[in-house]
């Protein structure tokens, strides 16, 4: 039997339990492990419909075969018709199959931080974070994700040096993981007389939201202090230690928030963000361990890999990594990114179906 088949029925199997333990009173009560199982099972959907399509279309096929021995010329011309639409469909639904069986990352559908900092450039750099960070507050909204702000450092200019965010949705992770890595705009700032294009960089930073479940840190592994949030040079002093900082120690990722309303707010977020970091660093280092890249062959992920250049005076966006230029720059910075990212996720499938023996 195809090997594509075989792991249709076995992804139909789970599909099926999924159900069943969905129905369960025990489980129906306990929300967190209902909506870990509900997931899972929305993960499947697509293999599991596919796999019916499938095996009514083969049924289909072998009732169309019988019919064109029949005696009546009328029955036979329709079970060749019959036959090759049957046919056709089922060519491209196995084309489908293919990339539904392809290996996804399972932190695909979780919630994702987003962190933008302003790089080279000085002002213009801020400026330049402060974009982003709209253009991806309009493209999560035409998805339907909310965001919520973790952590911001304005900056006098106008934008931030740092602004972190969360990205709240079904398969957020999904949608902005490609947007890791050093994004850079040519334009003239603001505050140059003499019309001269400047070169400016931000860095984004991507990372899926990981649950206290999936990622359990030792206390003995924190250390957390708490101190007083103050605002950009030293306005604003709070006077309580609200501002919470956290270090892990194993691999020194260090946290530090005062954005919250409240200390307990603030060691909230911090941990979240300390969760999804470490989380990342194991991974790097359980690939690097076994000889494997960290990202796909559309980049690494890394915040000094310049990935997209934002050209203003040519109204221009380039994505490097694809090679793919577009020159609508005024739509997309105004958050109209599906025409990049799906260009990202189908080179990724492309690679996807080079490397895997599916």
């Amino acid at each position: 039997m195809d090997a594509k088949i075989v792991k249709l029925q076995e992804q139909e199997k789970r599909y099926l339990e999924l159900a069943d333990e969905l129905l369960k009173e025990e489980n129906m009560t306990n929300p967190r492990l209902y909506t870990k199982l509900s997931k899972e099972q929305a993960s499947l959907k697509g293999c599991f419909d596919a796999y019916q399509r499938y095996k009514d279309l083969t049924k289909g096929i072998e009732e169309a075969q019988l019919m064109l021995k029949d005696e009546d010329e009328e029955i036979r011309e329709m079970a060749e018709l019959e036959l090759s639409e049957k046919t056709e469909e089922l060519e491209m639904l196995m084309v489908k199959i293919e990339e539904l069986l392809l290996p996804k990352d399972p932190e695909d559908d979780n919630n994702c931080m987003v962190e933008i900092r302003g790089a080279i450039g000085g002002d213009e750099a801020n400026i330049f974070a402060g974009d982003l960070y709209r253009m991806y507050c309009y493209y999560a909204e035409s998805l339907g994700y909310k965001t919520e702000v973790m952590e911001e450092s304005p900056s006098e200019a106008g934008g931030y040096a740092l602004i972190s965010f969360m990205v709240k949705g079904d398969g957020a992770y999904g949608h902005f993981k490609y947007e890791s890595g050093g994004h850079r705009v040519q334009r003239v700032p603001k505050t140059e007389s003499q019309g001269r294009i400047q070169t400016s960089v931000a860095t984004v930073y991507v990372l899926p939201e990981i649950e206290e479940d999936d990622m359990e840190i030792p206390d003995s592994d924190l250390v957390i202090e708490t101190h007083r949030a103050s605002g950009a040079g030293g306005q604003h002093i709070n006077k309580t230690d609200s501002a919470v900082r956290i270090v892990h120690i194993p691999t020194g990722i260090t946290v530090n928030c005062q954005d919250g309303r409240s200390q307990i707010a603030n060691r909230e977020t911090a941990l979240r963000i300390v969760r999804a970091r470490v989380f990342e660093e194991m991974k790097r280092r359980k690939e690097e361990k076994e000889g494997a890249a960290r990202r796909s062959k559309i980049g690494t992920g890394e915040r000094s890999e310049k990935i997209r250049t934002y050209n203003y005076p040519q109204n221009r966006v380039t994505d490097h990594r694809i090679g793919l230029s577009i020159s609508q720059l005024d739509r997309i910075i105004d958050g109209k990114l599906d025409d990049i990212v799906e260009a990202l996720r189908k080179n990724e499938e492309k690679e996807k179906l080079l490397n895997e023996n599916i």
